[in-house]
């Protein structure tokens, strides 16, 4: 992995943040204390991470992705289910996103990768559980290499093969 791809996988990781930023921002309006509470402190956290991407491009001399006037949210969040579902979703793509970054030769990458990767999934974890949806099959959460895309350890052929 060269620096193009270390700024490419920055970029994801970059705009999974601008969208957990715009959809914590919804998921919040529907919820009430210690969730809305949460979801504003978890709206925090995503800024500052969302902030030290961009810094992290900017030191690269890379032009950070913009974020979006709106973002698709995976369903309309109508009741604090639906919020803490929509939130879990938010979680689940930033430990995918920053998958893209465990691979850098940056051990600074690397460390951040894991640390995010580590943190989402247990965000995600919790908003599941509340939204009333412990075991999903298939999930980020519940897979063996969380943030892998399906098909990512299936065998390639060789040629020859």
């Amino acid at each position: 992995m060269g620096r193009k791809a270390s700024v490419d996988a920055l970029q994801a990781a970059l705009r999974a943040e601008h969208a957990a930023v715009y959809g914590y921002g919804v998921v919040g309006a529907r919820l009430r204390g210690s969730l809305r509470d949460s979801a504003r402190t978890m709206w925090h956290t995503h800024r500052t991470q969302r902030d030290d991407l961009t810094a992290r491009l900017t030191g690269l001399a890379a032009e950070p992705a913009a974020a979006a006037a709106a973002y698709r949210l995976p369903l309309q969040v109508t009741s604090a289910r639906t919020a803490a579902q929509v939130a879990a979703a938010l979680e689940d793509d930033l430990v995918t996103a920053y998958t893209g970054l465990a691979g850098s030769p940056d051990v600074a990458l690397r460390v951040l990768a894991a640390r995010a990767m580590q943190e989402a999934m247990t965000r995600a974890v919790r908003w599941h559980s509340l939204a009333g949806r412990p075991e999903m099959p298939g999930s980020p959460r519940s897979a063996a290499f969380p943030g892998l895309p399906p098909g990512a350890l299936v065998p390639k052929p060789r040629p020859g093969d």
